[in-house]
């Protein structure tokens, strides 16, 4: 009843005295300002070219884990710890989240100098908007190809060049990205597989001589693995050996 008696108040004070209107505030709507708006972003420029950066570089970052896995240590590394711990004849121990770790941290520890030439000669003018991001990419893709290159097999290359049907390259460095990651890829396996394989011999001896020592002495009911893995893992811890293979992976890079 108030709000109402309020309301008609106002409205009879409007109609009979035209004076009093200049009292209530009135509201204007300014017309839709012409100025252009938009987010800046260092290196990424406006219009079509900032449209087109944004994409390229919200692409990359979606790519980022699979590059991370085909073009640095990081498959090799993973590869070692699982034939390490298969091995050892222990499942879970390290746990998955320790050896991706461990491995995410030697990927770092070895891509480091590639990883201050890209922020040389990539990062840094695109932040000082020199460049964009597509000739940023490009800048930042010769450090990561003559890394691959250096331990990429040759019989791996010429097979994606064959298959890649493309011409016989003068040089490696005439080589494009599309059978050098590949061929990387291969050559990685390749070596992580052969690393896995020596290291598993010493561990597959003591399970055959401790299988072939209790199965003389009848025991039968008695798992050699049981017998086999205590002995492994004190050998394993006696001679030091994760600062031997870590020291060996890091070596053959």
């Amino acid at each position: 009843m108030k709000i109402r008696l309020a309301f008609l108040i106002t409205l009879v004070a409007l109609v009979v005295v035209p004076g009093h209107a200049a009292l209530i505030p009135s509201i204007s709507v300014a017309p839709p300002s012409t100025a252009p708006t938009g987010i800046t972003l260092n290196g990424i420029g406006t219009g079509a070219t900032s449209s087109w950066s944004i994409v390229v570089l919200l692409t990359l970052l979606t790519f980022i884990p699979s590059i991370l896995l085909c073009m640095t240590p990081l498959l090799r590394l993973l590869i070692v710890f699982h034939f390490l711990r298969q091995a050892l004849g222990v499942q879970t121990t390290p746990s998955n989240q320790t050896l991706i770790g461990l491995a995410l941290i030697l990927t770092v520890f070895i891509m480091q100098p590639v990883g201050q030439k890209i922020f040389k000669e990539s990062v840094q003018p695109l932040q000082e908007n020199r460049i964009d991001a597509t000739e940023a990419l490009k800048r930042g893709t010769p450090p990561v190809r003559d890394f691959m290159l250096r331990y990429v097999r040759e019989k791996d290359v010429a097979l994606f060049v064959e298959l890649a049907k493309e011409p016989r390259p003068a040089s490696p460095t005439d080589l494009s990205m599309r059978v050098i990651v590949p061929a990387y890829i291969t050559s990685e396996l390749a070596a992580g597989f052969q690393i896995g394989a020596v290291l598993f011999l010493p561990f597959l001896v003591i399970d055959m001589v401790v299988a072939s020592i209790t199965t003389s002495i009848g025991m039968m009911q008695l798992p050699p693995v049981v017998v086999s893995t205590p002995l492994k893992l004190l050998i394993f811890v006696m001679v030091d050996g994760w600062h031997l293979l870590i020291g060996s992976l890091l070596r053959s890079f």
